[in-house]
């Protein structure tokens, strides 16, 4: 009886579907009086290739494929090193190790591949200065964002700040790193900047401008679907405790 009910609420839902986004109308004749094959050939004609073609599907996909085989890239990357020795492909495993947090590996590949090239990277350095910054070398990590050429767009002239900001609050530079966020929390895309600067807020014990903070990205994350909340779902707990306990010390 429960099976029954499943298929009849697909079955519903895929009429619906049909309907409200202007699909072949013969479909509901299908889906009316040919339930089981209709229904399946709905999902994998109509409903399949358009799910993977939305950016968040294919996030939650490649996440899980991530857990599954967390080294499948960086084998990937490997091979193709090893089939070609470029600079594309150094940057490639250098990207790799990165995504699975083995950073220190990562700087000799950015190294590598940034004195193999004509001239400097802006995208390369960056890359280098962020792992320098995760295996823990934060004098090193500015050292290399001061060599990087301004760039020409405004967002990429956030990212930087944004690593150099945090580069900063490593370094024991706090009000330095301060004023970075300020300029840049409006425009940054996400919630890390805010959330980056609340917590700095919060360490130099300014719990006024921390709870602002707090309460934009709780504004903006009540705009957000469960997908999208989930790539960021460790950030937006910390932000909804941190919000919390500031609203019972009022």
């Amino acid at each position: 009886m429960i099976l029954y009910f499943v298929i009849l609420a697909i079955q519903v839902a895929c009429v619906v579907d049909v309907i409200r986004n202007g699909r072949n109308p013969a479909w509901v004749m299908a889906l009316v009086f040919l339930p089981g094959a209709s229904t399946i050939a709905y999902v994998l004609v109509e409903l399949l290739p358009r799910f993977r073609g939305n950016r968040h599907v294919r996030t939650v996909r490649a996440q899980v494929e991530a857990r599954l085989d967390p080294e499948r890239e960086l084998r990937r990357a490997r091979d193709a090193l090893n089939l070609a020795d470029t600079i594309a492909n150094q940057v490639g495993l250098a990207d790799a190790l990165c995504a699975l947090g083995r950073h220190d590996e990562a700087v000799t590949h950015y190294r590598d591949a940034l004195t193999r090239m004509p001239g400097p990277d802006a995208r390369t350095q960056e890359k280098l200065a962020q792992a320098l910054f995760e295996t823990g070398a934060s004098g090193e990590a500015l050292g290399v964002l001061d060599k990087i050429a301004a760039p020409s767009t405004q967002s990429d002239r956030d990212r930087l700040a944004l690593l150099r900001a945090r580069v900063l609050t490593e370094l024991g530079e706090p009000q330095a790193a301060l004023g970075i966020y300020a300029d840049i929390v409006t425009r940054v895309p996400g919630e890390q900047a805010r959330c980056r600067y609340a917590a700095l807020l919060l360490d130099q014990g300014d719990r006024c401008r921390a709870l602002a903070v707090l309460e934009e990205v709780e504004g903006r994350m009540k705009r957000l679907d469960r997908l999208q909340r989930a790539a960021d779902a460790e950030m937006y707990r910390w932000a909804t405790e941190t919000l919390r306990e500031l609203r019972a010390q009022r």
